[in-house]
């Protein structure tokens, strides 16, 4: 079981997309629990990954397959999980199940497609965090742009088609670029590889990789450039904002909670300790620490001039992605030379507590923003409207409604207590104790985040009613049973992190112990 946990949860959502292509569209309650049932199995095999996760181990490969699949070039299906990725393939697992429930209530039309899609969809991400073969690794990144597109180009609003062709020419333009750096690795590697773990080999990569510098400059920045188009980090953004106002609300959902997630991924699997003498140099570690800034600053400002609610939660997405960033760019900042090694020790530490607080965010940003997506679309189903003027004081008339957008809103600003403060605040610990009171700028983000979200609050729930609203219900038990597990979780880690920060801080000594090599 061991052995095949991981092709099971990677493969069964392509056994249900089959089940599903197969049944008539005419028999939409067969198919809807297909659907369901098969991502619910999907997310027990998660659950039981999790259990069966040694922690102690969290720094190395578990449940590792490898296999032969085109023995001509070295292709491997060659799997596994480390504490960096089983928290995001536990993630992918309950918001797929999660979003799959709630499609049940506004996807009405050729839903026989929908789920197929959305299946697929769960197979390329699954396989994006589990591949540790670079062939691999960019099939199932690939396998996740298509449905993705689909969901938005037909079960999209009235721009779906523009928002749609502008999220794949984006992404496909970082994906060819990420194979470029692919086959550069592949052929000026001896013997010819595509082993990611022979990349994150110190020894065996500066044995075997025979790259000039400017030729590893060149792999370094074309992965870096494909994988912030996904994040996305500046100036890659905006095609982030028509994909998220366009997408159906289970598409929002997953493009916020997974999607973004696996550009975060990419840079703290591949891009840092693959390639530590370009992340490591001046010009990278200030050109990503200026783009950090600016996607927490500039991000959380045009939050806060949106009218969209659903482009005012789109927006506050690139500001916490840019945490991420954060911690990401200071683990690039070299140690200043003459260090004594208990100064050297705290420095380090610092890039830890700051790439502890980015893996951390991406967890809890997937939560919390998949939930507000979650209540935005909500909302909509009953008003057919998303603009915060055509609201006011409907806390009266939807109170449950009302608590649980007040909850989630407090969890994205980062209420000490809720899962979103630990990441912000890890983040900022090791932005400041490397850069000084450059890495202190990002608390300006913070505070505008604070505002527009507060704000947004007393815009849709505080104030006189709109008469239009007077009868309006308030949440049914589909969307409470959908919302309950990530209000809990969201509770559960802001208390208790440990379960999860233990797995991650592992791998991200290693993270920085490899960029030291």
């Amino acid at each position: 079981m061991e052995q095949w946990v991981l092709t099971l949860i990677i493969f069964l959502p392509l056994l249900g997309t089959l089940l599903v292509m197969l049944t008539p569209k005419e028999k939409t309650g067969i198919i809807k629990g297909i659907a369901l049932g098969v991502s619910g199995i999907d997310l027990l095999l998660c659950l039981w990954l999790y259990a069966q996760f040694d922690p102690l181990r969290s720094a190395d490969m578990q449940f590792l397959k490898e296999v032969p699949w085109i023995p001509a070039i070295e292709v491997y299906y060659r799997v596994g999980v480390d504490g960096l990725s089983m928290p995001l393939v536990v993630l992918t697992g309950l918001m797929t199940f999660l979003s799959i429930w709630y499609s049940f209530g506004p996807i009405r039309e050729r839903e026989k497609e929908y789920y197929a899609f959305f299946l697929l969809l769960e197979v390329g991400m699954m396989g994006t965090f589990c591949a540790l073969d670079f062939f691999l690794f960019y099939v199932f990144w690939e396998v996740s742009l298509v449905p993705m597109y689909f969901i938005i180009g037909i079960w999209g609003g009235p721009r779906r088609e523009y928002a749609a062709i502008k999220f794949f020419l984006y992404t496909l333009a970082g994906s060819v670029l990420m194979l470029l750096a692919i086959l550069a690795l592949y052929f000026f590697s001896t013997p010819h590889t595509f082993d990611m773990t022979f990349f994150l080999d110190p020894a065996k990569r500066n044995k075997g990789l025979h790259l000039a510098p400017y030729a590893l400059a060149l792999c370094f920045w074309a992965f870096y450039i494909a994988f912030a188009i996904k994040v996305p980090a500046f100036p890659f953004h905006t095609w982030l904002p028509d994909a998220h106002v366009e997408a159906p609300t289970a598409g929002s959902v997953i493009l916020a909670a997974i999607l973004l997630k696996m550009g975060t991924y990419g840079l703290v699997r591949i891009c840092l300790p693959m390639f530590p003498s370009v992340a490591r140099s001046e010009t990278t570690t200030t050109i990503l620490l200026v783009i950090a800034l600016i996607n927490i600053i500039y991000g959380a400002l045009v939050a806060m001039a949106q009218t969209d609610l659903k482009k005012l939660i789109a927006y506050s997405s690139i500001g916490h992605m840019g945490f991420v960033l954060l911690g990401v760019a200071a683990a690039t900042e070299a140690p200043p030379t003459g260090l004594k090694s208990a100064d050297l020790f705290k420095f380090q530490n610092a890039q830890v507590t700051g790439l502890n607080g980015a893996v951390w965010e991406m967890i809890a940003h997937g939560l919390i923003t998949g939930a507000l997506f979650l209540l935005v679309g909500i909302i909509y189903e009953r008003t057919h409207t998303r603009q915060l003027d055509s609201f006011g004081g409907l806390g009266a008339v939807v109170p449950q409604y009302g608590g649980v957008l007040v909850y989630m809103a407090m969890a994205s600003l980062g209420l000490p207590g809720l899962a979103g403060f630990i990441g912000e605040f890890f983040a900022l610990v090791g932005g400041f104790a490397v850069f000084g009171w450059m890495g202190g700028l990002a608390v300006i983000g913070i505070v505008v985040t604070a505002a527009y979200l507060l704000w947004m609050v007393q815009r849709v729930l505080l104030g006189p009613l709109n008469p239009k609203w007077r009868d309006i219900p308030d949440m049914n038990k589909l969307e409470k049973w959908v919302l309950a597990p990530l209000v809990v979780l969201v509770l559960f880690l802001g208390v208790y992190p440990s379960p999860l920060l233990h797995p991650i801080n592992q791998v991200m000594e290693n993270v920085v112990r490899l960029m030291g090599s």
